[in-house]
């Protein structure tokens, strides 16, 4: 697809939110907040030309590396929140992605995400195949205090929970989407800090894809978690509250 007449190189987007996205307190759920955060950024891509459509005529896609998200407050059902995104660095196979949420002309979260081609056959990183020239940079323009960082599981973590990963736990690139990872270990915890909006930020790692059928174990160590496949460690997540 070219790119499009109404492509910026900063897109503002709004959402309104619904009752299927929230909890039972009214407020937007932490899994529908990254969802809402990935769909914003899938939509730039898309007036941007380098959309999942246009990068597949190459057998590629970008895929969550990592990704940090810092809220000062969550909205709750009717909002109607103004996703603003724009690019900080775009080369080769990488690109870092800065995502803020307005509700009511202030800022209430910020995201910063890392992204990374991926070959959809080969299911390896590689070189990104189209045009990117039209995009404006803002290396200096962060959405979030802390940048997203490596975490490092140095205390062993017990495992709370299994599961075989089902069909509908996988997205279009055929393995399991990166909210799903998020969405098993909020699973897993006290249900209070999720109705009480505890969580005041999420720092997760995405390392290696799971798929369909596969075996996972979810683990937690206090505020962090990991997802392991075969004793390999496939996700990590910190969580601030």
């Amino acid at each position: 697809m070219p790119i499009s007449t109404q492509f910026t190189s900063i897109l503002s987007k709004d959402w309104e939110i619904n009752f299927t996205q929230c909890t039972p307190n009214g407020f937007l759920k932490y899994t529908d907040l990254c969802n809402l955060i990935q769909l914003t950024a899938a939509a730039h891509s898309e007036l941007g030309g380098i959309s999942f459509s246009d990068m597949q005529e190459f057998n590629q896609a970008w895929v969550l590396s990592r990704m940090r998200v810092e809220i000062k407050e969550l909205p709750k059902w009717k909002d109607v929140i103004t996703i603003n995104t724009w690019i900080n660095s775009l080369e080769n196979s990488r690109s870092v992605r800065a995502i803020e949420v307005v509700l009511n002309g202030n800022k209430i979260i910020g995201s910063e995400t890392f992204w990374v081609v991926f070959n959809t056959k080969t299911r390896r990183p590689e070189d990104l195949k189209l045009p990117i020239s039209h995009f404006e940079l803002f290396p200096e323009r962060k959405a979030t205090f802390i940048s997203f960082s490596k975490i490092n599981i140095i205390e062993s973590l017990d495992t709370i929970n299994e599961k075989e990963v089902v069909l509908s736990d996988l997205d279009i690139v055929n393995h399991a989407n990166s909210v799903k990872y998020l969405e098993w270990c909020l699973d897993c915890i006290e249900p209070e800090l999720l109705l009480k909006k505890k969580i005041k930020s999420l720092d997760m790692n995405y390392l290696k894809e799971v798929s369909f059928l596969d075996a996972i174990e979810i683990n937690r160590n206090h505020k962090t978690f990991s997802i392991s496949k075969e004793g390999k460690t496939c996700f990590a997540l910190d969580l601030e509250y």
